[in-house]
């Protein structure tokens, strides 16, 4: 086939989501999945080398077009947006679901010390975060995980890139960040930065069963899938 990177710059172009390799391999069945994938490498090096003003990205799962940093300035001038933000409430819950998840709202609130009903609302319909079912115990209480708009936002492949809580701590929020923070003196929040221990799927106090709609009205927001 002709013009394959071409035809599979146009299909990442035209995706709102990060587009995967095996969606581009079910529109290009002819091709091989490595020819596939080194295309978009290939493409990726590219728009890196250029002096231009987007860069393809390979992020949450797929790849994706990306306004440069540095331009963000006269995009958001010409939107006349701003940002979405964050209280540092709802980017302490975030940060907890992100490194202890599956995690459900009574372990959040047992790190931070206050009630997260407001922050897990607000991450919820930010599609952040979504429930991924109900732990096996009883009341069944809610199951948190973290989205793909999770790893988009953030700019990771996988959870796998997440950064340790040590170097977390090491960071200063990046020029440019799409998240940005702001103060919430209206709650007080417990240590979080303790580095958490990996949960076991063998761990039989940890499966969850299939998410029910009997949920409460705070957690009662869309379910994203992942």
């Amino acid at each position: 086939m002709e013009n394959i990177k071409a035809i599979i710059e146009a299909l990442v172009l035209s995706s709102e989501a990060p587009l995967g390799v095996e969606k581009i391999c079910s529109v290009l069945p002819e091709v091989e999945k490595s020819e596939i994938r080194k295309t978009l490498d290939n493409l990726a090096a590219e728009y890196r080398e250029r002096a231009g003003g987007i860069y393809l990205e390979d992020v949450a799962g797929g790849f994706q077009f990306r306004t440069r940093p540095e331009f963000g300035h006269w995009i958001k001038k010409m939107r006349g947006t701003k940002p979405p933000s964050l209280s540092r409430a709802a980017m302490e819950t975030l940060a907890i679901i992100a490194y202890r998840q599956p995690v459900v709202k009574s372990e959040i609130e047992s790190i931070r010390g206050v009630d997260a009903s407001h922050p897990l609302k607000g991450l919820l319909e930010k599609k952040l975060v979504r429930i991924v079912g109900r732990k096996d115990v009883p009341g069944k209480p809610i199951i948190y995980g973290t989205t793909k708009k999770f790893l988009e936002v953030f700019n990771l492949k996988d959870l796998s890139e997440l950064p340790t809580l040590r170097e977390l701590k090491e960071l200063n929020e990046p020029e440019g960040s799409i998240v940005p923070v702001e103060s919430d003196d209206s709650e007080e929040a417990g240590d979080f930065t303790k580095e958490p221990e990996r949960k076991s799927a063998d761990n039989p106090e940890e499966k969850s069963t299939e998410e029910t709609t009997e949920n409460s009205p705070e957690e009662s927001s869309e379910e994203i899938s992942s």
